[in-house]
């Protein structure tokens, strides 16, 4: 079974929000195989802490419209890793030394990567790489 349709939409619409707040390395993985909480983890880098908050409040207004209910949010107060849980899809925002340190890429390596839309990871010279080669599901 792979990330439902419902929850592959939700996860690009928090993408894009985040690439309109100049997200990096935006990175969409499909965790529903390994866990039974969540369809989908986001991945999206930011380069201190008001460039983190400021992409946390994007994806935050982004999903309340797609009618997305957050349960919670645990690290904003910190801003060097803030997840948020939408039920489907659960939304990790980290400072760039903290997504090399805690490469969650390579802890979920054998889950599939979900496709983004190409403005998505490309634009701007914003080259989501942080997969390395993975295997893509179509979105």
């Amino acid at each position: 079974m792979s990330a439902t349709e419902h929850a592959t939409g939700l996860a690009i619409a928090a993408a894009r929000a985040a690439a309109d707040k100049k997200a990096e390395h935006l990175a969409a993985i499909d965790v529903s195989e390994r866990l039974g909480l969540t369809d989908v983890f986001l991945l999206a880098s930011g380069s201190n802490d008001r460039h983190v908050h400021a992409i946390v409040d994007a994806v935050d207004e982004a999903m309340h419209h797609a009618g997305a209910k957050r349960r919670t949010r645990e690290g904003f107060a910190d801003a060097h890793w803030v997840l948020v849980d939408y039920g489907d899809v659960v939304v990790h925002v980290l400072q760039n030394e903290d997504r090399e340190f805690y490469s969650l890429e390579r802890l979920w390596k054998d889950c599939p990567a979900i496709e983004l839309p190409v403005d998505l990871t490309h634009e701007n010279g914003r080259d989501s790489d942080a997969l390395g080669g993975r295997e893509t599901t179509a979105s």
